[in-house]
C-alpha cells in the first residue's frame, strides 16, 4: 500500500514492534535482576555443580520447547560440521565453566558482592580485546578501566580499600575470573554465524553434557530435595534460558539497539534491592558506591565508542 495510509499502516506496525520490544526488554531486566537472589537461595540447598547441573537441564528443555513450538528444530540436520565444532567449545565456556565458577563464586560471597563484581564483565570485554583482537586502548577506556577497578575494590573490600574486611579472597577472585570467562565467550561466540537460539540451544546441550561426564570428580549427580526444586527451575528458565530468548527477541524488533540496552544498567540496582527484600541481605553503603563507579565506566565508555569515527581499513 502507498500514499499517506500505507506509511500510516508502516508507522503504526513499527510503534507495536517496538512496544513489544519495550515490553520483552523490561521482562528481562526483571527477570535477571531476579538471578542473584535466586542463586543464593538455591545455594542453600544444593552445591555450586548441582545447581549447574539442574539449572542447565531446565534450561535446555526450555530453549528445546521454544524451538519446537517455533517449528525451526528440523534445521538441525543442516547445521555443519564446523558449527558443531564452535557449540562445543562454547558450551564448554558457556554454561559449563562459567556457571559453575560464578556459582561458587556467590557461595562464598554476599549475593551483592558476587552480582556487582560480575557486571563489570564489559571492561574485562575490553582488556581482552587489545591481546585477541589486537586493539589499542584509548584514554577513555584506560580511564573507565581504572574507574570500574577502583569500584570493584570498594565492592570487594566494603570501602576499608586496604583490607578484605571479612570478604572470602576466594569468592573475590572467582567473581573476576567469572567476568573474564563470559569475556572470552562473547569474543569467541562473535565469530560464529548461526542464529542465536539455536546457538544458546546446542551451548547448552554441550554444556549439560560436560557436566554430565565431570560429575565423579565433584561427588556425582544426586535428585536434590523438594524444596531446592523451585529455585533450579526458576533459574534454569528466566536466568539462563527463556530470559535470553526475551532479551534477543527485544534487539530484534527495536528501532534501535541503544533504545533498550541502556533499561539493562537498571537491573545491577534493582538486584540490590531484591536481594535486601528477599532473603535480608543488609546492602552494604560501598556496594552502592562501588556499583556506581563500575556502571558509570561502563556507560561512559560505551558512549564514547559512539563517539569515536570508524576506523579506517585500507
Amino acid at each position: 500500500m502507498k500514499g499517506p495510509a500505507g506509511k500510516a499502516d508502516r508507522y503504526k506496525q513499527s510503534m507495536q514492534k517496538q512496544s513489544q520490544a519495550y515490553l520483552f526488554t523490561v521482562l528481562a531486566v526483571l527477570l535477571w535482576s531476579t538471578a542473584a537472589t535466586a542463586f543464593k537461595i538455591a545455594l542453600q540447598y544444593v552445591t555450586p555443580f548441582i545447581l549447574l547441573f539442574y539449572s542447565a537441564l531446565f534450561s535446555t528443555i526450555a530453549l528445546l520447547v521454544i524451538l519446537t513450538l517455533q517449528g525451526q528444530l528440523g534445521k538441525l540436520k543442516n547445521i555443519k560440521t564446523k558449527s558443531w565444532v564452535m557449540a562445543a567449545l562454547l558450551g564448554f565456556i558457556n554454561p559449563f565453566l562459567y556457571y559453575l565458577v560464578l556459582f561458587k563464586a556467590y557461595s562464598l560471597l554476599p549475593g551483592q558482592i558476587a552480582m556487582s563484581l560480575n557486571y563489570g564483565w564489559p571492561l574485562a570485554l575490553t582488556l581482552l580485546s587489545v591481546p585477541i583482537l589486537k586493539q589499542s586502548l584509548s584514554r577513555v577506556q584506560l580511564l573507565a578501566l581504572a574507574v570500574s577497578f577502583c569500584g570493584a575494590i570498594v565492592i570487594a573490600t566494603r570501602g576499608e580499600m586496604t583490607a578484605f574486611a571479612g570478604v572470602s579472597l576466594a569468592g573475590v577472585m572467582l567473581a573476576f575470573t567469572s567476568t573474564v570467562i563470559w569475556a572470552v565467550f562473547w569474543l569467541v561466540n562473535a565469530r560464529d554465524g548461526l542464529a542465536p537460539v539455536f546457538k544458546l540451544f546446542l551451548g547448552f546441550c554441550f554444556g549439560l553434557l560436560y557436566a554430565t561426564l565431570f560429575s565423579p570428580l565433584f561427588g556425582g549427580l544426586h535428585i536434590p530435595s523438594m524444596q531446592a526444586f523451585l529455585p533450579l527451575i526458576y533459574i534454569g528458565l528466566f536466568e539462563m534460558g527463556i530470559t535470553f530468548v526475551l532479551w534477543l527477541s527485544a534487539l530484534q524488533m527495536s528501532s534501535s539497539a541503544a533504545r533498550i540496552g541502556n533499561l539493562i544498567y537498571i537491573s545491577p540496582f534493582l538486584s540490590l534491592f531484591f536481594l535486601w527484600l528477599i532473603i535480608g541481605e543488609e546492602i552494604h553503603q560501598a556496594t552502592f558506591i562501588g556499583l556506581f563507579l563500575i556502571v558509570g565506566s561502563i556507560i561512559l565508555q560505551e558512549f564514547y565508542s559512539k563517539r569515536r569515527p570508524p576506523i579506517k581499513r585500507s
